[in-house]
């Protein structure tokens, strides 16, 4: 691709580098120089114009851009027609955006004319959401350099993962103090979380803050509710694995696949299974509406993605997720189901 000024009166045919107005005519940036243009702006005096030349091989940035999107998209994604070097994908259903995150980054390194932005790996996103946008810089790039970007991602390096869980049954265990509201309150904010997944709730156990009832509690949601996940809500924050959440979990059964996790709030999660069903012991955190630890965990599970210790030990980097400092200390006095977590 040539850059650069040309005698208005050889513009025809050229691609127009920046908008021009000149008396009654407008070219616009981007746009084919037509020659009935270029002769009326030579006649009005504009002797140069910045114009593009393209050279053999080089391929335009909307057929470029639309040709790097396709290649990238994977199952459940959409791309709009491509528009000033840019072609944007969008989620074709509701599920979490998973990234290659290598293959893009290769892609990237191509050339500096080459551009993939995504949003970050994991997101929730929403039937009809924007997830990506490739942005060729330039008016053309050679296809030189577009068949390297697409040989630096030989897989489809972004899908949606739809969501495939829709049966939730949810555990609150109970000790002294602790009000029905507040349990209420959780469950509200349960639903809440789920309602962009099309999951529901199954089960409503409230039982005593022991192992063995909570294993059979446990138990029934998986056997006789058919749930296909359960979320344990412990009136005291999960401690130890020889606490009554992971002891309850091995009672019926069951695995601890991991107890605790880099972020922050959320640390006190524990991520196990029942019968293949997954199976989470909630932090304290997770009563409340705000984003915390337990949405990451539960989205992955509700999209079906296995969630093992490598899985959680590497999300520490961008898991803090608020301000340690301004939260009330949590062993300070008030009731243990409101310890943090």
């Amino acid at each position: 691709m040539k850059f650069g000024a040309v005698p208005t009166r050889d513009a025809a045919g050229l691609i127009a580098a920046h908008t021009v107005r000149a008396h009654d005519v407008i070219l616009k940036k981007g746009r084919v120089i037509l020659a009935e243009d270029a002769l009326r702006l030579d006649a009005a005096g504009l002797s140069e114009l910045v114009a593009v030349t393209l050279e053999p091989g080089d391929v335009s940035e909307d057929a470029a851009a639309e040709r790097l999107a396709a290649h990238l998209a994977g199952p459940h994604l959409s791309r709009e027609p491509p528009f000033t070097g840019r072609c944007n994908l969008h989620a074709a259903t509701a599920g979490l955006l998973r990234i290659d995150r290598a293959a893009i980054d290769a892609v990237n390194g191509v050339d500096e004319a080459i551009t993939v932005a995504t949003l970050a790996p994991y997101k929730p996103v929403v039937a009809g959401e924007m997830v990506a946008t490739v942005k060729i810089i330039p008016y053309a790039v050679s296809g030189e350099a577009l068949a390297r970007a697409c040989r630096a991602a030989p897989e489809p390096a972004l899908t949606v993962a739809p969501y495939r869980l829709t049966r939730v049954g949810v555990v609150s265990t109970l000790l002294p103090g602790l009000k029905p509201a507040t349990i209420d309150k959780t469950l509200a904010n349960l639903r809440h979380r789920l309602a962009p997944t099309g999951a529901e709730l199954v089960t409503d156990a409230r039982v005593a803050h022991r192992a063995g009832d909570v294993a059979a509690a446990i138990r029934a949601a998986v056997n006789e509710d058919r749930a296909e996940l359960v979320v344990v809500f412990g009136a005291s924050a999960i401690a130890d694995r020889r606490d009554v959440i992971p002891t309850a979990i091995e009672a019926a059964g069951g695995q601890v696949e991991h107890l605790g996790m880099p972020v922050d709030p959320g640390n006190l999660l524990l991520v196990g299974s029942v019968a293949d069903v997954p199976v989470i012991g909630a932090p304290g955190c997770a009563r409340s509406p705000k984003e915390n630890g337990f949405d990451w965990v539960l989205h992955r599970l509700l999209a079906g993605l296995c969630v093992t210790r490598t899985d959680i030990v590497a999300l520490g980097v961008g898991g803090l997720l608020m301000e340690i400092v301004s939260r009330p200390q949590p062993r300070s006095g008030g009731h243990p189901a409101d310890d943090d977590a």
